[in-house]
């Protein structure tokens, strides 16, 4: 009689079968646990683990006539859950020799924040997200990524160089596998220009080698000397096996105004004929971008040889930014200091900014640029 009535009564909710088929799993959950737990400690500490190791190869071979214990043999998942959690302790810690641990490589959050926050540009954020995960995703890249955006001040290239800076690396542009060179500022004087190409060379190298996944970012591309990109040239070529860094996992990102009257014309073409400027193709635009970017030019990055090789891989143009996008980034700079706003003080500082061409004044002439400086007028 107690018997019917304890947990593994035959007829009873809980019936025998079931109870024994629920302590083996959670046995099993258990010893699957230790083994996570093991090969955890020795990935990050890598201490007492090759006795371990030993010890289990004799006891296997000893035991092999008999089916291995629940566990023993990671599955595909665990695996893969016990390298998402060392790489989440690796980044409290200095675990590892190189900065890939802390690759983060988030395109779901990259591909969420620029459809939030980067406004009007509907061709970057899709060759953008295809690209970069196209590139992360496969397994043998040929050569490294080589994205050169174009478009008038203020429309959102640095903005979309931070973004992926911080969903692909978690200290961002900290991150010691992330250069940020900026012409003017690192390169000032072109009588320097040898002395400038042997550091550049070198940083990138240094960079290489200490992370499989570089990314490299370039701004005012236009203000390079062109000795200085065609110097870095074989770096962004096609692998040939002959050096001893592998470089195909690297990411370079040239950021440049050239092109931007350009992109700014095919826009205001469409405005006119009553188009919407979402119907402006990327096949359209990019052609017409680098036919502009062919024609002889003063500028280092013309007469480079990377457009004449075909080393870039895309060119994603930005579009001019309209009165209501403007609107949106002032509604974004008033949230990022968490201060109230209202639709009139949005429509108010959006309408100090100078818009183009003089008949339309259609298009922001800086963009968002001094958006966050503006909205302090209307603090207390």
């Amino acid at each position: 009689r107690g018997e019917e009535r304890g947990p593994v009564a035959e007829r009873g909710p809980w019936g025998r079968a079931r109870y024994e088929a629920v302590k083996k799993h959670l046995r099993a959950v258990g010893d699957l646990s230790k083994q996570y737990w093991r090969y955890l400690a020795c990935k990050v500490w890598q201490s007492g683990c090759e006795e371990e190791e030993e010890e289990e190869e004799e006891s296997s071979s000893s035991s092999s006539s008999s089916s291995p214990g629940p566990g023993w043999s990671l599955p595909l998942v665990g695996q893969d859950y016990l390298e998402i959690l060392s790489a989440w302790y690796c980044s409290f810690g200095k675990c590892c020799k190189t900065g890939d641990c802390k690759i983060v490589n988030n395109i779901t959050g990259l591909e969420a924040d620029l459809n939030g926050q980067l406004h009007g540009q509907h061709l970057a954020k899709e060759v953008v997200v295809r690209a970069v995960q196209g590139f992360l995703q496969s397994p043998r890249p040929q050569k490294a990524l080589v994205l050169s955006f174009h478009g008038w001040s203020g429309t959102g290239k640095n903005f979309v160089a931070r973004l992926l800076a911080s969903h692909l690396y978690r200290d961002g542009l900290k991150s010691e596998c992330v250069r940020v060179f900026i012409s003017l500022l690192h390169f000032p004087y072109h009588k320097h220009v040898d002395s400038y190409k042997a550091q550049l060379k070198k940083q990138i190298s240094e960079t290489v080698q200490l992370c499989t996944q570089s990314l490299f970012i370039f701004d005012e591309a236009e203000k390079l000397h062109f000795s200085l990109l065609d110097a870095i040239k074989p770096f962004m070529a096609r692998y040939d096996n002959k050096g001893q860094v592998d470089y195909r996992r690297s990411i370079f990102l040239f950021l440049s105004n050239l092109g931007g009257n350009t992109i700014n014309e095919v826009a205001l073409d469409f405005w006119r004929a009553g188009r919407v400027r979402e119907e402006i193709s990327m096949e359209f635009l990019e052609q017409r971008l680098r036919l502009e970017l062919l024609e002889p030019a003063e500028n280092g990055y013309a007469r480079s040889h990377l457009l004449e090789e075909n080393l870039v891989d895309f060119f994603v143009p930005f579009l001019p930014l309209e009165y209501h996008h403007v609107k949106l980034c002032v509604r974004d700079a008033f949230l990022a200091r968490g201060l109230p706003y209202t639709e009139a003080a949005l429509d108010e500082v959006a309408r100090m900014m100078v818009f183009v061409p003089k008949e339309e004044k259609l298009f922001s002439a800086q963009g968002c640029k001094s958006v966050s400086q503006r909205i302090n007028y209307f603090l207390p």
